[in-house]
């Protein structure tokens, strides 16, 4: 199974403020705003959705294939991408870009300041979709606004199935191109704020959503996910982590369980469980690309969390 994923690569730098940001920003004064927070702490990581779906599903054993823009910047994440062994035949640097950067800066009490620059993301529709893969699965996750519905279409044009999962792009579409997109697609996936929004500007409901396409996944965090298929709700059940260190990138994560599922051909039941512990693996680790384990120890997760196999 090749999957196609539309979506972001970018560098994440996390800063962590040992004190309170309410401490040193007052509620009456913030119209002449000037703040400096020391940050001792700090690293970079690799992430974007584009990125972190196609790690993920590398420690699942496929074949992902990233559709996404970078800046001049890319060589560090391109020597990543080589050791992962994810194919970069159609990322594309842009040599008078930085590759897309967010600038998170996170306090005592897990509050975060974000500066993000989109950069190279902005140019997405400059890859085309391939239609030369076997087997091939879609996802168009948030990505240049562009490039994401270019890649929607040439996905329908071409038949391949794909996955539409607006995560932070929704704010960028109005309920007209919203609407077109779960037209095109062949799943739908979101959380349950995202499902609010999408269930907001569109005028569909739940039902009226699900069964315009063959299934709407809503993940609920803690609380597992729903799956609404063949005019079903199944209930996913959440996989306890071993510690909840850092919650960025579980969403990216479960999708490439969802794609992994899919893509062989595994029930919603399985396809949600495989999910789900993907999503639980990567919330023990701080950063979207630092988790690791074998084939074997997943299945014995597996076992261990839900009983049964895959």
């Amino acid at each position: 199974m090749t999957a196609l994923i539309s979506g972001s690569v970018a560098f994440d730098t996390i800063m962590v403020f040992n004190d309170r940001f309410k401490n040193h920003i007052l509620p009456d004064q913030v119209h002449i705003l000037n703040v400096s927070f020391l940050v001792p702490d700090m690293r970079r990581e690799f992430g974007g959705c584009a990125g972190n779906i196609a790690f993920n599903l590398r420690l699942l054993g496929e074949d992902p294939l990233p559709l996404a823009t970078v800046g001049a910047d890319f060589d560090k994440y391109g020597e990543w991408m080589e050791k992962w062994q994810v194919r970069q035949d159609h990322v594309r640097v842009m040599d008078d870009h930085y590759t897309a950067q967010a600038f998170i800066t996170t306090d005592l009490d897990d509050n975060q300041i974000t500066a993000f620059h989109p950069g190279a993301m902005g140019m997405a529709h400059a890859v085309d979709v391939p239609t030369g893969e076997e087997n091939a699965i879609g996802i168009v996750a948030p990505n240049g606004p562009e490039g994401m519905v270019k890649h929607a279409e040439q996905f329908k044009a071409a038949g391949i199935p794909f996955i539409f999962d607006p995560g932070q792009a929704m704010p960028l579409f109005d309920g007209e191109q919203l609407m077109s997109f779960v037209e095109q697609a062949t799943w739908v996936a979101v959380n349950d704020y995202e499902s609010q929004l999408l269930r907001d500007r569109t005028g569909l409901t739940v039902e009226g959503i699900a069964e315009k396409v063959e299934a709407l996944i809503v993940t609920r965090g803690a609380e597992g996910s729903h799956i609404y298929a063949d005019g079903e709700k199944l209930e996913i059940p959440a996989a306890t982590p071993e510690a909840v260190s850092d919650p960025t990138g579980c969403g990216d994560a479960y999708r490439a369980g969802l794609l992994y599922g899919l893509g062989n051909g595994m029930d919603w039941e399985t396809t949600g469980r495989i999910a789900s512990l993907m999503g639980s693996i990567k919330v023990a680790h701080h950063g979207t690309q630092n988790h690791q384990f074998t084939m074997d120890e997943f299945r014995r997760r597996y076992e261990e969390a839900f009983g049964g196999s895959f």
